[in-house]
């Protein structure tokens, strides 16, 4: 009997095994793939911004945890709650009745106190998870310390349509200095839906308003809304996942969205124009969503991202000339190939660029191969008083739409200095051999280019 069972006993063995190898391998390959978002993302100022609800339906903790995890890895977080259905739920103990216009609270005295109480009731929640320290939990050994206080300076609402909206309020100012400090020294820093005005009254605001408002003060990366809804849906239901704040204005008149996800949109394209970089709209729903939206390729919500449109467009023949100073840098100290006037202007429509306030700071070129169905990424240039600023990765989303919409599956580099920056972006190495027919012809072997393809 033995003798028949262990050969049983042996193969579930080695599949346990090679399971086992399998789960470790998918691991690190998933570390690895994570490892350069969090090098670029660190000591990035990211607003976080959740409703009451979120507290309210127990998801607390598993917000805290991620987090945490954000905080370990270098990222400088900024919490702003909402308390709503806390508020609800004390005027339903106080027996007062909610009183709204243009769906903004009309807050009297008694919705005041009650306002108070139930954004203390989240604060100590959120205090009290943060400060968890259990063994075998994520929490483990973070020692976060975070700080709350009397950052947002408040002005009434005032009298709007003839209503009075009494200690309703909007936010004034943020004390952006005392948030840099905290945060300089590792600290969380939590802001709650109160503001106080410099004759020290208090006043009721949006949860969206702060967040929207503190990413301004504080110039942050990221404004991060976590929030009932999947995202922001086309008129199709269809799940938006990236968006202009452009695109988001036009969608808010379209009249086609929600009440909930339009007063969202409100404030982030808000954010948006006054130079927040990316702002989104991810699921409270779904565990773990703000990793999700962070650390893979497509997300799991809405970004929404500020582009000025105007600034990234098509080359012109006017634009030579302005071309030929931003690369003759680069094409005399060999990075670049050298390219004449002649070769320039014949090649224009090639070519897409990047100006801000009419001065030209960036330029890229895209040969398409469409027999191979595969585009070349040529001259890819940003002035030295821009980089830094996003501009080369502006210009080569713009070459990706311009390939795609060309029917393109692929787009390649040759470079012989900027190996690494296109690797970080999904380029991966191939040789010469891969290239397509015609240019494999053109190649300049005394340059050596290192061959990079990205797949679309």
């Amino acid at each position: 009997m033995n003798s028949q069972s262990d050969p049983v006993i042996a193969a579930d063995a080695a599949a346990q095994a090679a399971a086992h190898a399998s789960s470790q391998a998918q691991f690190v390959d998933w570390l690895r793939s994570v490892a350069p978002y969090i090098h670029a993302f660190r000591n990035q100022t990211f607003v976080v911004a959740f409703g009451g609800e979120l507290v309210h339906e127990g998801r607390l903790n598993a917000l805290v945890q991620d987090i945490a995890l954000l905080h370990a890895m270098g990222m400088q977080i900024v919490l702003v709650h909402g308390s709503r259905p806390q508020v609800e739920d004390s005027m339903r103990l106080r027996h007062l009745d909610s009183q709204f216009s243009g769906g903004i609270r009309i807050t009297d005295a008694p919705a005041l106190e009650s306002a108070k109480e139930a954004a203390g009731e989240v604060r100590l929640d959120i205090e009290a998870a943060i400060s968890q320290g259990l063994p075998n939990t994520p929490m483990a050994h973070a020692h976060i310390s975070i700080v709350s206080g009397n950052f947002v300076t408040a002005r009434p609402v005032g009298i709007v349509d003839g209503v009075d909206f009494q200690h309703t309020g909007i936010v004034r100012k943020i004390d952006a200095d005392s948030i840099r400090h905290s945060l300089s020294n590792r600290k969380l820093v939590l802001l709650s839906p109160l503001g106080f005005s410099p004759t020290g009254e208090a006043f009721n605001l949006a949860m969206e308003d702060v967040a929207a408002a503190a990413a301004i003060a504080l110039r942050a990366d990221k404004l991060i809304f976590i929030t009932e809804n999947e995202g922001v849906s086309a008129a199709d239901g269809k799940l938006l996942r990236e968006l202009s704040f452009d695109d988001a204005q036009r969608l808010r008149e379209s009249g086609t969205v929600d009440e909930n996800t339009d007063f969202y949109l409100k404030h982030v394209v808000r954010a948006c124009r006054s130079g927040v970089p990316r702002a989104y709209l991810i699921p409270s729903a779904l565990d773990g969503s703000i990793l999700l939206e962070l650390f893979t390729h497509d997300g799991v919500g809405s970004m929404i991202a500020y582009e000025n449109l105007e600034s990234l467009r098509e080359a012109t023949p006017d634009d030579v000339g302005n071309i030929i100073q931003l690369i003759e840098p680069l094409e005399t100290d060999g990075t670049l190939v050298r390219r004449d006037r002649h070769q320039l202007e014949r090649d224009i429509d090639h070519f897409s660029v990047i100006e801000h306030d009419g001065v030209l700071f960036g330029c890229v070129a895209l040969y398409a191969y469409p027999q191979e169905r595969i585009g070349e990424m040529a001259c890819l240039t940003v002035s030295p008083e821009a980089q830094g600023s996003g501009d080369g990765e502006r210009l080569l989303k713009r070459i990706e739409q311009r390939a795609r919409a060309r029917g393109l599956n692929r787009i390649f580099v040759l470079t012989t200095r900027t190996e690494h920056w296109f690797l970080k972006r999904g380029f991966v190495k191939a040789s010469v051999d891969d290239l397509p027919e015609d240019r494999r012809r053109l190649y300049n072997w005394q340059r050596k280019s290192l061959v990079l393809i990205k797949p679309l």
